[in-house]
Formats: structure tokens, sequence, C-alpha cells
């Protein structure tokens, strides 16, 4: 997909709509259908990009139109569109069993061996697993059980959780009030505030300009350990924390904050949850990161996303041996009232046992290893672009942050929407990106070859430079 070609109407048209059948998919869509994230006047005005397929790493629009999906659908499609593999397991799991009770007393064979796997997969002695819907559950879910294990161990006054700003947990009203991303703060909403308590954002294009590396590092944790000597370890539950942050702009901490704050969190009695819902299978390489890239070893970590590759909704988390003692061993017995009617839903749990098999048999985490440098390579030289401030990220999980000045590093003002300009001039070139503010989100599946991740970053670099010739026409930069 050249930049000078990527209008393709290929061999692939059967994934185009009539004329009509487009339309009223359009009209639908601005009359029925509410997004997620939705802003309710835009949607009213604009055309949604209608997507009605995908093979590989491409999606195709209504009218045929081939796009490099940038985004992986959101973060999730790891393997990639039409894997057959998985598909067959979703079908004949369906005709077998669709649906299985959950409740404690009944179990479903997609689920055990689900479960199996991942605790085969997750570090050291994290081999228990509870199952939710997705990355928003699973952090909540996570919490609750928290909750539940502080108080069963005769230590309730163990409330508080500490995350970080511009962190992303979740949507549910307890993981959004977890999270630190100011966007996410709408002042039409309500959050929990007495038990969430958050430190600095762990970004080094953000520190003080007279600061080293090490020397954030040292700020980071010396700013966690206050926190907990303010409040008290005894009144602490748990640190939730992304290894890497997501959806806050792909923060890559300092080197060794993630030890230095797990080993921080083990001197002071405190649950460590690596939210892996992102980069767990594959993203970063590993089918958990938090051990393998960051040398911490959470009580619990959550997964949803890439668990799948999207073909079906799931999450949930995997915690310790430790925890789990406490919780068998607890006199009097009481219950966990937690789960949904979807935990380990057999036809979910079936398509990650497919998704898993898939990964290992092509060695996809070698391959994330070898393109996905790659691929930050070639990102990382956009450095050169006037607007572009900053390339960040590991892999295939990678933002760009534009900036008015790149010397001071003075943003553009969130009216101007630099990140949906140069998403918009992406569309048009074939490549979906993700915009972020001043931010565009880069996650694509992680099969691209070479030659895809060529196209990506030409069409990227064409599209930042159209986006600086229409903001230096309209006198927003020289």
């Amino acid at each position: 997909m050249a930049v000078t070609d990527s209008f393709e109407i290929g061999s692939l048209n059967k994934f185009a709509l009539s004329g009509n059948d487009a339309a009223a998919i359009h009209v639908g869509d601005q009359r029925h259908y509410t997004h997620a994230w939705p802003s309710f006047r835009s949607a009213q005005k604009a055309r949604s990009l209608v997507v009605t397929g995908g093979e590989g790493a491409y999606v195709y629009d209504a009218q045929g139109k081939r796009y490099l999906d940038g985004m992986g659908g959101l973060w999730c499609v790891n393997m990639g569109y039409g894997r057959n593999e998985i598909v067959e397991a979703i079908a004949e799991q369906a005709r077998a069993l669709p649906y299985c009770n959950p409740v404690d007393g009944l179990a479903n064979a997609p689920a055990v061996r689900l479960a199996e796997k991942i605790a085969s997969l997750a570090p050291d002695d994290l081999n228990h697993v509870f199952f939710t819907c997705g990355g928003s559950t699973a952090n909540d879910s996570a919490l609750r059980l928290i909750q539940f294990y502080q108080s069963i161990r005769g230590k309730p006054d163990k409330r508080f959780v500490l995350t970080r700003l511009r962190a992303y947990h979740g949507s549910t009203i307890m993981t959004a009030s977890l999270g630190g991303n100011p966007p996410d703060r709408s002042p039409h909403l309500r959050f929990i505030t007495d038990i969430v308590r958050q430190v600095s954002s762990p970004n080094l294009y953000r520190m003080p300009c007279d600061m080293s590396e090490a020397a954030f590092c040292d700020f980071l944790v010396e700013e966690l350990r206050a926190k907990i000597l303010e409040l008290g370890s005894e009144n602490i539950a748990a640190f939730f924390a992304e290894p890497i942050l997501g959806s806050g702009g792909v923060i890559v901490p300092p080197k060794d904050y993630n030890r230095r704050t797990w080993e921080l969190c083990k001197e002071y009695d405190i649950l460590y949850v690596a939210d892996e819902v992102i980069t767990a299978f594959g993203r970063l390489g590993h089918f958990f990161s938090s051990n393998a890239m960051f040398e911490t070893q959470p009580d619990i970590i959550t997964f949803a996303k890439g668990i799948t590759s999207g073909y079906q909704p799931l999450g949930g988390f995997v915690f310790s041996d430790a925890i789990h003692k406490v919780l068998v061993d607890a006199e009097p017995q009481a219950a966990f009232i937690n789960g949904y009617t979807y935990s380990g839903h057999p036809v979910a749990c079936a398509a990650a046992l497919a998704n898993i098999e898939l990964m290992e048999k092509e060695n996809i985490c070698a391959h994330v290893h070898n393109a996905g440098a790659y691929f930050e390579k070639r990102l990382r030289a956009l450095s050169d672009l006037q607007i572009v401030g900053d390339v960040r990220g590991s892999y295939f999980m990678m933002c760009i942050e534009s900036v008015m000045d790149k010397s001071s590093k003075q943003p553009f003002p969130p009216n101007v929407g630099v990140g949906d300009i140069i998403a918009r001039h992406a569309s048009d070139l074939g490549l979906i990106v993700r915009p972020l503010g001043s931010m565009n989100i880069l996650s694509p599946p992680l099969i691209l070859n070479r030659e895809q991740i060529d196209d990506f970053t030409l069409s990227m670099s064409e599209a930042i430079q159209r986006t600086q010739i229409e903001l230096s026409a309209a006198n927003i930069i020289k």
C-alpha cells in the first residue's frame, strides 16, 4: 500500500456494500447507534467510517477501500483479521455448548483449559484465574478481590488504592475512578474519590529539563514512598500500574521504575497489580511482560484485549498462591460476591485457546521482537519532522506526540486537534491511527511484515507533513 496508491479496490470487493446499503448504514448510525466514548453533537454531523471486513492487517470500508489498521482494532486484534483457526474454534464450541452457567459448582472445559494455560504462561506463583468480560471488569473485579482479601485477613482498614496520573484502568465507575487521564475526568460525571490517591505520571518526555532519567526515577520512587507514609501503609490495599501506560499516551517509565515501585509495595505490605490489559499476549513480545521485561512479580495481573485477538470479548485476572491460600483458609468461610453472567464463557474461552495456540505455532513473540523493533526504529526516524516532539513506546505499542515548538516542547492548544488532523490525513492515505489530543497512538496487529511497516511509516510521514502544511496555512505554525 504505497502512499500514491492507497485507494485500492481489489480482489476483496466482497466487503463492499451497494450504494443503497451503505447509505442506509450511515443513516442508521446517526439515528440509532450510540458509539463508545461518544461526542453527541459531532456524531450528528460526522459520517462514521463504516468498516465491513478485514483480512490480515487490513480492514475495508463500505466502498471497498483498504486501510492498514494501525490501531489493531483497539489494541486487541493481535493476530490480524480472518484467522480461520479462531473462527472455526468459535463455531465448533458454539455448536457443542454455546453457554454455561459460571457459578461455583459448575464448570465448562474451555474455561478450565484456558485457566490452566494462563497459569502456565503467567510468572512464578500466579496460578489462579478469574474470568470477566473485558479489561474494565477485570480491573474492577481485581479490586473487589483485593478488598475481600484484605478484610478476610483481618486488615479491613487497608482501603486506599494508589494509581498514577495519566493512567487508564477502565470505564466502570470504579475503574474510571482509578484512572488518572485528565480528558477522561468529565465534570458532568461523578467519581469515587474517597479511597483513590494518585502519584505522578512517569513521563520521561515531560520530566523537569534539568533532571536525568535516573534522578527522575529516584524522584518518582520517593514520591510514592512519601504518599505511602502520608496515608499509612496499614491503610493502603494496593497499587495499580500499567507496565507501560497505554491510553495515557504510551508512557514508558524510566529504567528500573517498575521494579523499584514493586519492591516498595513489598516493603510496605501493599499488593502490586500489573494492569496488562494492553501489554499481555504479545504486544511487547511476551505473553506477560511484567517479569520478562520489567523484573516485577505482581500479586495480580489483569488481562483482556489480545487474549482472543478481539474475536470474542474476554478478560480476567490471575492471582497468586499466597492470596488464594488466605481465602481458602479463611474462617468462617465467606463467599466472594462477584461475578458476571458471561464469566468463563465457553465460546470466548475457546477463542482464546485457539488464539494462544496460533500465537505459539507462529512464534509471534519472536516475530514481535524482530519486526516490532524494526517498526519502532522506523517510527523514531519521524522525529525529524517539524511538529513531532516525541516518538515513544516499545515494539508494536507506540505513540507520536506533536508539539508547536520542539525546543520548548510547547503543546498545541486543545482546540487545534492536531492528532485528529493527522488521523484524517492518514485515513485519506489508507492508514487508520488513533488520535488522542495532540498524540497519535499506533498499535497495529502483531503480524506486520517489513514491507507493511515501511508502508505504515511512509503514510504516517506523509500525513504529518500534510498536517504541517494545513497548520501553516492557518497560521498556527510558521
